[in-house]
């Protein structure tokens, strides 16, 4: 996985990606889970994300572009093709802001039972047989060691450091760290032809915007319009359109371009899940924390490769569809797509396939839970991050119940 990369941040995803926000269709949806369960998760991820279909409404040519991407891909047994749901909250003034950690937290950090420590790594989850009675933590600046006491862990720290600590806590059931999930993505260009075009359509790149905005205060320049091919059990490929700025190839001389006439596809492909994609931990090594080191085994199955030729002739055509196609659609290396998926993933049973239970909690113990992408057990082309949020929902408000004095959820899980 030449391109893997993992980052520090508060907020994870939420401090660098494009907002998309799409939800699973078909066979992408985890069955592990009670369907109106899902659904309910699902449409709280999306307010607590404030997921719009809105955001590029005023975005050049979007509509020329949907329309032409339906006649290509709509069928009556598939979702439609249509504005892209992404995590941006449209202002009265109709500026544009993607939801970022703050967005989500709302007042979160002014609450005095909250602390949120800047600088600190989170070494090994402290416990007592199969429960969890703090964290062992440590200051990055000063190396200073500490203890955080609680009543519960939870562990979101991505795809790769999520294992990491609960292997480096010896919480290490036989499926951590396995059925690692990179989405394979393909990329192509194109220049939307001129058929498309409404007559009348500007020609000048001027988008109108409040005389309030400044540059990096946050808000979205509306250009880049973004659509969604989605998902579908026959075509199982997920597809991001987005109109660009600029092209990123030059264009022959003379060439006149409209804003959001140079189209930019990213394909995401499904990848077939097995236990040999794995990250694991070498104890005879750490990284730059003190932690064990991450290694990671993964490659492209025959049905991994097959998939990616039939999402590559897929973007072609769409590529052609829409106008003029920019050179040829090109693989990223693994690794690109930043979705990594799995690798504490949800299960019915603690069958040696799973870490967590349908609630987040990890086989063997009473009070650790997991969050994040590496969650999802299924494989998905989709966005994972809305997906992950929903799923997060259900096990805070399954540790809620279980903080509250109700029923243990080790009890609830086994009845």
């Amino acid at each position: 996985m030449p391109n893997a990369a993992v980052s520090t941040n508060v907020g994870g995803m939420g401090a660098h990606w494009t907002a998309a926000c799409p939800r699973p269709g078909d066979d992408e949806l985890p069955d592990v889970l009670d369907p109106a369960l899902l659904e309910v998760a699902m449409t709280r991820a999306e307010q607590l994300l404030a997921v719009t279909t809105h955001a590029f409404d005023r975005a050049p040519l979007i509509g020329a572009v949907q329309a032409a991407l339906a006649d290509h891909f709509d069928r009556p047994h598939r979702r439609p093709v249509g504005p892209m749901p992404v995590a941006v909250t449209v202002a009265e003034d109709g500026e544009l802001h993607w939801t970022g950690p703050a967005v989500i937290a709302g007042d979160l950090w002014e609450r005095p039972q909250v602390e949120l420590r800047a600088g600190t790594v989170a070494r090994r989850v402290l416990r007592e047989e199969d429960r969890a009675t703090g964290v062992e933590v440590v200051d990055v600046a000063t190396g200073a060691p500490g203890t955080v006491h609680a009543r519960a862990v939870v562990v979101a720290a991505d795809a790769f450091r999520t294992p990491q600590l609960l292997w480096a806590s010896g919480i290490r059931p036989a499926a951590l760290g396995r059925y690692l999930n990179d989405q394979p993505q393909i990329m192509a260009a194109s220049v939307l032809d001129d058929r498309h075009v409404p007559a009348g359509a500007p020609v000048d790149s001027a988008v109108p915007r409040s005389s309030a905005s400044t540059p990096g205060g946050g808000a979205i320049l509306p250009l880049s319009g973004v659509s969604w091919v989605p998902y579908a059990a026959d075509r199982p490929f997920h597809g991001q359109v987005m109109q660009m700025d600029a092209s990123p190839v030059p264009l022959d001389p003379g060439l006149t371009v409209r804003p959001g006439q140079v189209v930019g596809l990213g394909w995401f492909t499904r990848k077939e899940p097995t236990a040999d994609d794995r990250v694991w931990f070498d104890d005879a090594e750490t990284d730059a924390h003190g932690l064990p080191a991450i290694r990671i085994d993964y490659r492209l199955t025959e049905a991994d490769l097959a998939a990616i030729d039939a999402a590559t002739a897929e973007i072609t055509e769409a590529a052609r569809a829409l106008g003029t196609p920019l050179g040829e659609p090109f693989v990223m290396p693994p690794g690109s797509s930043l979705h990594y998926q799995g690798t504490t993933r949800m299960g019915p049973a603690d069958d040696g396939t799973s870490v967590c239970d349908p609630t987040g909690r990890i086989w063997g113990t009473t009070n650790v839970y997991v969050g994040g992408n590496n969650v999802i057990p299924t494989a998905t082309a989709c966005n994972p991050t809305l997906t992950a949020v929903a799923l997060g929902v259900i096990t805070a408000r399954a540790l809620a119940t279980e903080l509250a004095g109700t029923r243990p959820l080790a009890q609830e899980a086994s009845a």
